[in-house]
């Protein structure tokens, strides 16, 4: 036991998370047989196994499943150590991961990221995309530092501060552009294209339609924003998109764009972080460099507030 280093415990942590070996090595940046070797002298040190070892899996044991939220906890606490240095500076420097949602991360990204390396050529940052559901788990463990996320997420643990407000547009097709806007009523009878389960943006979008409990059978899903808008312009059905998404995603589609009657639907987008991170400071300043460059973005779309 006094021969544990936190090479092996982050290197357990990787393969525990990837279940395989080589994705844990690749995620580590070191060779299979390398990170192998670790975690068999990790196994050693402790005198029993964390893993049981297939062909095609690796799977933790019981002994591994009790020995992991312990590792995760301390490699958290580790990495909250060097936040805590690096929040004694009056400057931003160093690894900043952030975390988005797939319905802002391609349009706000890149003003986002610019603006940043502009004011804190210092931060290494590092951009997490995927669904909402993952980024909670992997904030709490510490594997990031902040997300960009449909607010509310309603986890006490978690700080939250909204960035904007956007609404939700219709998208049909462009032969439909002249016929009055349908009422989230009449949705229900159309054929719905909607993004795949997983997504708060599908969410939201059968909310307003009041069919969050139960699907009608002309529903269709796509597994991105692109994906359904493309469907729409090959005239299978309509879907929703959000304000942001608009303009980029439509440009090269034969479909047309509507607002919804009042009360339209929209979501607000924020920032989150833990309560407990010695960043919060300074995560607060980065929430305000991406609102200001959500904001300038809209504007440059030419899109109407919300």
């Amino acid at each position: 036991m006094n021969n544990l280093t936190l090479r092996q415990l982050r290197y357990f942590e990787a393969l525990a998370r990837h279940g395989h070996f080589g994705r844990a090595a690749e995620a580590c940046a070191v060779s299979q047989p390398a990170l192998s070797l670790q975690i068999r002298d990790l196994e050693e040190s402790l005198g029993a196994e964390l893993f049981e070892r297939s062909p095609r899996q690796v799977r933790l044991t019981r002994f591994g499943e009790e020995f992991a939220p312990r590792v995760r906890e301390i490699l958290r606490a580790v990495d909250e150590l060097a936040d805590v240095a690096r929040a004694s500076h009056s400057w931003l420097s160093g690894r900043l991961r952030i975390g988005v949602i797939p319905t802002v991360a391609p349009y706000l990204l890149p003003a986002i990221v610019g603006n940043l390396n502009r004011l804190h050529p210092g931060l290494d940052i590092h951009v997490r995309e995927t669904l909402t559901g993952k980024l909670l788990r992997e904030l709490s463990e510490g594997r990031l530092d902040t997300a960009i996320v449909a607010l509310p997420v309603s986890e006490a643990a978690f700080a939250e501060a909204p960035l904007f407000v956007e609404e939700f547009l219709l998208v049909r097709p462009a032969a439909d552009a002249a016929k009055p806007v349908p009422s989230s009523d009449m949705l229900k009878e159309m054929r719905l294209l909607l993004l795949e389960e997983g997504h708060c943006f599908r969410d939201q979008a059968l909310a307003f339609c009041n069919m969050a409990s139960s699907l009608p059978r002309e529903v269709l899903e796509g597994s991105s924003l692109s994906t359904l808008v493309q469907m729409v312009g090959a005239g299978i059905g309509v879907t929703f998109i959000p304000e942001m998404a608009a303009v980029v995603e439509t440009r090269s589609a034969a479909v047309s764009l509507a607002r919804f009657a009042a009360p339209q639907p929209r979501r607000t987008i924020g920032m989150i972080w833990r309560r407990t991170s010695p960043l919060a400071g300074q995560l607060q300043h980065i929430a305000e460099v991406v609102r200001q460059a959500a904001e300038a973005l809209r504007g440059s779309l030419s899109l109407q507030p919300s």
